[in-house]
């Protein structure tokens, strides 16, 4: 089994990432990995009849926020912030506008941000390395001396994008040049140009400093998520945004297991709408009666709606159903095995639950392109495929490894359940 993240206590929470080796042949799919857990809950199953063991397990969402006190300040008002105030993720980044890393984790950021307009706010915090860059305190005071305008952030972006270009002027250069962008951007020049060698300016990136080195900051960019200190490694940039999805995956996730919603004496098919085609699928409530249940109450909950084909392995598996896109995701809970022995995986189009283990499915399915009899008595085989195997063929191949490599993965736009 490949493990992707983990959250350990070291201090504060250190959000790691690790990746091992892809084996040599395919492996079977796996499926989400457990949130870590503050609550685990057996409930009775959602088909009645099924016996006590079979019943789902709901687990406890990771904490938000850290428990423990934290020597970093929370934010105040009178802080750059971009993003709503009550966002479901405050990212706070300590950066230096002069530092390379900062430039190429902020622009992360904004294009994150943007996808997540009303789930992320942003506070940018100065930290200029002065020992280290010569300009870091002027380009700090161009930003501040922007933001008296209401323009923080385009000149934030304008030091950002134009790093390179700035960083090899002279610090004497420096101003005339951040009073070309300022005009660029609409500013009164003047003003601009006064405002920025004022005291008052100049205070707040050194402040930034002072306060950075009382709480020992080793260096940037440092990040924080709702408190939640993201250990720097050099993987961490590739894979920044994929971390910031699994943070936003608990907003989605289910405080209850599944209600009954199917009725076994009836036939349930699902169309997947999908970037290249639509795959229709049969699904086998009376082979698998939780499992479909499942599956037909994440469709109708709009669960699998503008997710990917996050693992594509052509000959064997493409595998959906994870909102993360990460392969680690999952709904809340867990749902037992249905193994049948008489169902196997002999042909291509069969459609099974992704798990980490016994009785650890959640919402991530795969489809299958061939044979795999190493799926055997070991994935819950739930469902055939009616048509769309061109579109399946279609799919980009990728994996969940290695992170910093793969292709976007193709869109699953809709899951449209009919019963019959």
């Amino acid at each position: 089994m490949r493990i992707i993240f983990g959250l350990l206590l070291s201090g504060f929470f250190l959000l790691l990432v690790a990746a091992c080796e892809s084996p040599a042949t395919p492996t079977a799919p796996s499926g989400p990995t457990p949130t870590p857990a503050t609550l685990i809950v057996r409930t009775p199953s959602a088909m009645a009849g099924q016996p006590d063991e079979f019943a789902c397990t709901h687990f406890g969402k990771a904490p938000e926020k850290m428990n423990e006190p934290s020597i970093f300040p929370t934010a105040s008002p009178d802080e750059q912030a971009e993003g709503p105030e009550d966002a479901y993720l405050t990212i706070i980044n300590y950066s230096d506008f002069q530092c390379s890393a900062c430039a190429q984790f902020a622009l992360l950021l904004d294009k994150i941000q943007k996808k997540h307009p009303q789930d992320i706010r942003i506070i940018y915090r100065h930290f200029p390395l002065l020992t280290v860059n010569d300009k870091a305190l002027l380009s700090a005071q161009a930003a501040e001396a922007a933001g008296l305008q209401g323009k923080f952030w385009e000149m934030h972006d304008i030091l950002f994008s134009k790093q390179e270009e700035w960083s090899k002027l002279k610090p004497p250069e420096f101003p005339a040049w951040a009073v070309d962008q300022a005009a660029a951007l609409g500013l009164d020049e003047a003003r601009f140009e006064a405002d920025l060698g004022t005291p008052e300016i100049a205070s707040i990136p050194q402040k930034g400093w002072n306060n950075a080195m009382k709480i020992k900051i080793q260096g940037v960019p440092l990040i924080l998520i709702n408190g939640e200190i993201l250990k720097w490694q050099p993987t961490l940039l590739n894979n920044l945004e994929t971390i910031i999805n699994l943070y936003l995956l608990p907003k989605k996730q289910f405080s209850d297991c599944p209600p009954t919603v199917i009725d076994l004496s009836k036939q349930y098919f699902a169309t997947i709408k999908t970037a290249k085609g639509e795959i229709i699928l049969r699904l086998f409530p009376d082979r698998a009666p939780q499992t479909v249940n499942n599956f037909v109450f994440l469709a109708r909950q709009g669960w699998y709606d503008n997710t990917t084909f996050h693992r594509v392995i052509l000959g064997f598996v493409a595998q959906a159903g994870d909102p993360s896109g990460t392969g680690q995701g999952n709904p809340g809970y867990f749902i037992p095995d249905e193994i049948d022995p008489s169902m196997k995986y002999d042909r291509p189009g069969l459609v099974g639950m992704a798990n980490t283990g016994p009785n650890t499915n959640g919402s991530q399915f795969f489809i299958t392109y061939s044979a795999a009899a190493n799926l055997n008595g070991r994935y819950t085989l739930f469902g055939e495929l009616v048509s769309g195997m061109d579109v399946l063929n279609k799919l980009t191949p990728r994996d969940a490894l290695p992170l910093d490599t793969l292709p976007d993965g193709d869109l699953l736009i809709s899951i449209t359940i009919d019963e019959k």
